[in-house]
């Protein structure tokens, strides 16, 4: 990866872009922001910050196991971002799948806050 662009896409280091979210050294300020982080938290593998940041209502239903591995099988290429408003984002994730296959998961994901911290509650995938 570049030095100067974060994997979200955002021309921005990693280190000043979704680390400090990822490192919980700050919340992510919007739904985008938590988006963008949550999909650099897959290209390093960071299940404890998938888990934590996703709503615990839906919590159930992504279990640490299961991201680590999704996360790891496959090669994060890019991030696009089609929409955001304030609760609900529309992405497009560009990755290469464990048999190199190319794939595109296009997600319009929604969000919420509660004490101060966005969450990923779930999402229509296209």
């Amino acid at each position: 990866m570049p030095a100067t662009n974060c994997y979200c896409g955002n021309e921005k280091p990693f280190a000043t872009c979704c680390e400090p979210y990822i490192k919980n050294v700050q919340k992510a300020p919007t739904a985008e922001a938590l988006m963008r982080s949550r999909y650099s938290a897959y290209c390093i593998v960071a299940g404890d910050y998938l888990v934590a940041t996703t709503h615990p209502s839906t919590r159930k239903f992504h279990d640490k196991a299961s991201i680590l591995e999704w996360s790891k099988s496959n090669q994060w290429l890019k991030l696009e971002v089609m929409y955001a408003e304030e609760t609900v984002v529309e992405f497009k994730a560009f990755f290469l799948d464990a048999k190199l296959k190319a794939n595109v998961h296009h997600e319009k994901s929604r969000f919420e806050k509660e004490d101060g911290s966005w969450l990923y509650v779930d999402g229509v995938f296209y």
